[in-house]
């Protein structure tokens, strides 16, 4: 188990030219693969520089990249457009869609009592290890997982094997995952590197894994107030050390600490990035730790026109709402159809407010009777676009048109904020 490259601080930019050398200094040593599949994000993702990286690893390796299949994960299929611009140059027919429902493997099985030590006893069932089958019947030597490390609400930091077992995984394994996460608590998760979750991905990636030849590359990016965009880190390995480094990097970078806690937070949601609540309640989980109790979050979603991705996620969604995490719980016991996907379940947790706060939840292309019916308070996007202009702001504190304060966040899956409350 190696890291093969690491470089990174709070003050490192890291170009084009630096990922082209660090690659190629990687292939040099483990050797040039004759038949590669790359893992890359979707475009949920755009701003991780997976996408440049997949590019500059078709450039270096040519023909030796048979196959990149987006970790889609639950999310919709990337369409060509979308392809086109996350993965510049590279030809379309190289695409592949995992298929979450059907084209999966199972490995193995986290065994129940190593899931309930490290969910101390909340989660008591084991966990099925699947991927995507061409991970297992491809015949590739080398799996290449390229992604960013980030405060996430599931994991506590996103990417490494998340984007195998996640990223390429089934409907059970999906579903399992998050809805243990969301019973162990989003609050206790978020930001943290080693989590229930991570142990046990790592446990099945350390039992079930040995003959998959696995490597990871692991960006840490942070955005800055003016909306730049610096790529402090670069790591790649196949160990959990690489994994770790990371994270620490992004704990320093990705957190933002404030003094106070904001009784109002402003997210915008970019169009490009996010079109569903599904995605676009980042920003419910990125800020849930530093908006003050009986504060307000309002969120600004030009293009939000769903809940779910899929649809089947979405009638629930529908369905049910948001709602506090008991509430959740006692429906999942009562109601067949939402037992039955325990994601959706999670996603319901995660994105409740836990009655402490206000969601106003401006969807460019949802009714307001829509999102009344999920449990938020519709918001007039025209009139909050123009009282709070993303364009002529920066992240941080504002004066509202009432005198009041309020933080303004351009992109909440890029960070977590965090306030003593």
């Amino acid at each position: 188990m190696t890291t093969h490259f690491a470089t990174g601080s709070p003050t490192t930019s890291l170009t084009s030219d630096d990922l082209r050398q660090a690659l190629q200094e990687v292939f040099q040593a483990i050797g040039r693969p004759k038949k590669a599949l790359l893992l890359p994000p979707d475009a949920t993702r755009m701003f991780s520089r997976a996408g440049e990286i997949t590019a500059l690893c078709h450039d270096l390796l040519g023909d030796g990249v048979a196959d990149i299949m987006p970790a889609l994960g639950t999310h919709s299929a990337m369409k060509d457009e979308q392809l086109a611009e996350m993965f510049p140059g590279v030809p379309l027919d190289l695409f592949r869609v995992h298929r979450w429902r059907s084209d999966v493997r199972t490995l193995g099985e986290v065994p129940a009592d190593f899931v309930s030590e490290v969910t101390e006893g909340v989660y008591q069932k084991p966990w099925p290890a699947q991927v995507n089958k061409m991970l297992v019947d491809g015949g590739h030597d080398l799996i290449f997982s390229i992604g960013q490390v980030v405060p996430h609400e599931v994991i506590g930091m996103a990417n490494y094997n998340k984007n195998v077992f996640v990223g390429t995984g089934g409907v059970t394994g999906i579903n399992e995952s998050h809805y243990l996460s969301a019973v162990y608590g989003i609050e206790r998760t978020l930001g943290q590197a080693k989590t229930p979750l991570r142990e046990i991905l790592n446990y099945a990636q350390d039992h079930f894994c040995a003959d998959m030849p696995l490597l990871y590359a692991l960006t840490v990016v942070q955005q800055m107030k003016d909306g730049s965009l610096h790529t402090r880190g670069l790591y790649i390995g196949d160990d959990h050390e690489t994994f770790y480094e990371a994270a620490e990097l992004a704990r320093q970078v990705n957190i933002t600490h404030l003094d106070e806690a904001p009784k109002h937070v402003v997210a915008y949601l970019d169009p490009k990035e996010f079109k569903s609540t599904w995605l676009g309640n980042k920003s419910i989980y990125r800020t849930r730790l530093a908006i003050a109790d009986g504060g307000r979050l309002t969120v600004l979603g030009p293009a939000v026109e769903e809940f779910g991705e899929d649809p089947a996620i979405d009638q629930l969604i529908r369905r049910y709402g948001y709602r506090p995490k008991e509430d959740v719980l006692r429906m999942v016991a009562e109601n067949e159809d939402l037992a039955g996907d325990p994601s959706a379940a999670a996603h319901l947790i995660h994105g409740s407010p836990e009655n402490r706060f206000e969601v106003v939840y401006a969807a460019g292309k949802l009714t307001d009777d829509e999102i009344r019916g999920v449990g938020y308070t519709p918001g007039d996007l025209d009139a909050l676009m123009k009282r709070y202009n993303n364009g002529q702001m920066e992240d941080g504190w504002h004066d509202d048109v009432d005198g009041s304060r309020f933080y303004f966040i351009q992109n909440p899956a890029l960070g977590l904020w965090s306030a003593p409350r």
